[in-house]
């Protein structure tokens, strides 16, 4: 093949079944489809990288309460993907253009130009930068929660590639303080070694409470929430007066773990003036844009660092990738090398 042609084919990820219970293998099925030239308006992108969220576990169940489309069996599933335009029939894309869209789980993406979203490849150091969860990070730290400078913060579900980039945000607002709650000893050290927070613990080692309190003694001012269950529950109980507690995720509940809908102790609540707010990770192209540029210059000045971890392989590598991801074997926002 030249670089002229397209294949005449595409692999892709479809959903075999909905799993039950734990998710294995055999919930997917590798498959092929037909690649053709762009219809009028379309183009074809080459998949280059797409990350991995555990989001997507929700979407392999057909009773979901989460307002998220759910898979199908049988048809290809989808996921954020970022790709170089390698056909095109749309004066809105040109060929080489790289783009970010939702059609991953498979080597090549057609559609509307419409449907893709262009990206400045001079503003992050390589393209996968584009899939950093920062969107998400910066508008439950910064607008959600609104840290500000002297506070105690408590990120829980810290390693995975929300949280990570939410400490950082912290630091950079100026927070005196900023710990990490995670699953094992490796991580605590990448918490701390290599993302810059300040403390962190491992949840299996005791009381949740109990090691929080004995980090923050005087309480935290900010919790950004990734987990539910007894995290959730210990950081009300640490939770000094006017707390703001921003809630990301459930990765309790999304992981089968005892306790993801916690109980909220409400006179703890009333009396300590605490904040709760959820927030969903729907973002326009204007806060995404906002992100990018401002995560642009924070690296170029060496003020943050983009925590993840990549998985080589391409399309076929993608099911056991997130089997890993859900068994909780990465830190930071997982990245899977498709093409380029």
């Amino acid at each position: 093949m030249t670089a002229d042609q397209l294949p005449a084919t595409s692999r892709e990820v479809r959903l075999a079944s909905y799993p039950e219970g734990d998710v294995a293998l055999d919930h997917f099925e590798l498959a092929e489809s037909e690649l053709s030239e762009p219809g009028e308006g379309q183009v074809v992108v080459r998949n280059d990288w797409m990350t991995l969220g555990s989001v997507a576990r929700d979407q392999m169940n057909p009773h979901t309460t989460l307002p998220i489309p759910v898979f199908q069996p049988g048809v290809a599933m989808w996921g954020r993907t970022v790709g170089t335009v390698v056909r095109s029939n749309s004066p809105d894309l040109a060929v080489g253009d790289l783009v970010e869209h939702f059609s991953g789980w498979r080597d090549y993406a057609v559609g509307t130009a419409h449907e893709f979203f262009r990206r400045d490849r001079s503003l992050l150091p390589s393209s996968e930068y584009f899939l950093s969860q920062g969107p998400t990070a910066w508008h439950g730290m910064a607008e959600t929660a609104k840290v500000k400078e002297g506070d105690v913060v408590f990120v829980s579900g810290a390693t995975n590639g929300v949280g990570a980039l939410a400490g950082q945000i912290a630091k950079l607002h100026g927070a005196a303080k900023v710990i990490g709650s995670t699953g094992s000893k490796e991580k605590i050290d990448f918490l701390v070694k290599e993302v810059g927070f300040d403390a962190a613990f491992d949840y299996h080692d005791g009381p949740v409470a109990q090691q929080l309190a004995d980090l923050a003694p005087d309480g935290v001012d900010v919790v950004f929430d990734n987990v539910g269950g007894e995290q959730f529950e210990a950081a009300v109980q640490v939770a000094s007066r006017g707390a703001r507690i921003a809630l990301c995720g459930v990765l309790a509940g999304q992981h089968g773990d005892d306790g993801g809908s916690p109980r909220l102790p409400l006179m703890s609540a009333i009396t300590k003036d605490l904040t709760l707010r959820g927030f969903a990770t729907m973002h326009t192209p204007d806060q995404i844009d906002d992100w990018n540029a401002r995560f642009g210059a924070w690296l170029a000045e060496e003020r943050i660092v983009f925590p993840h971890t990549v998985v080589e392989g391409g399309v076929p590598a993608l099911p056991q990738a997130f089997v890993d991801l859900l068994g909780r074997r990465y830190s930071g926002t997982v990245l899977v090398r498709l093409g380029g």
